[in-house]
């Protein structure tokens, strides 16, 4: 499944050597400082009231940001994140990337109760379903499912949302069944 981007050619050098063509150069330094504030910053409430006010970022009640977590310097305002999603440590998310002869850019909805393990890394245009788990150090280059467990560099879904229904039906007549 193909991730959702708008395409945006360029002439010359490299869209990245064009970078301020696209984008504020002001833009790109709030968005940084706020972010190096916000990535150290250990209270949640702060956290997500910084990136909600000054950055424009769409993020739900009880939504955790962890210590170190990146969010896009360039284009914040693409990032929407659900309630009760937890965002692991050191995670990246992307809402942008220059390429050679174009640079993409796209939207990253990450939907309610999501987990994200810590050391991720979320590509533009990539929505992950409500209920997902995203295990540690995955490349999330395609759209996750509701429900599913995915993980792995590239990413692939291990469980899908029936399969992980099933073993939790399974942990709950195991926690249930008295030991001999």
């Amino acid at each position: 499944m193909a991730r959702k981007t708008e395409r945006y050619r360029v002439e010359g050098a490299n869209s990245l050597w064009n970078i301020y063509d696209t984008v504020s150069f002001w833009k790109v330094m709030k968005c940084f400082i706020v972010i190096q504030i916000g990535r150290f910053t250990p209270f949640l409430r702060v956290k997500n009231w910084l990136y909600r006010t000054f950055l424009k970022m769409d993020i739900g009640e009880q939504t955790s940001i962890a210590l170190m977590v990146m969010p896009d310097t360039m284009f914040p305002e693409r990032i929407h994140i659900g309630d009760n999603t937890v965002i692991g440590f050191n995670t990246t998310i992307l809402a942008h990337e220059y390429l050679i002869e174009e640079y993409r850019l796209g939207d990253v909805r990450i939907g309610n109760e999501v987990m994200v393990g810590a050391n991720s890394t979320i590509l533009p245009g990539v929505t992950i379903g409500d209920g997902a788990i995203v295990s540690a150090a995955t490349l999330v280059h395609k759209d996750v499912p509701a429900g599913c467990l995915a993980g792995g560099n590239p990413m692939q879904i291990i469980y899908s949302a029936e399969q992980m229904a099933e073993r939790k039906r399974n942990e709950v007549v195991e926690w249930c069944t008295p030991k001999k």
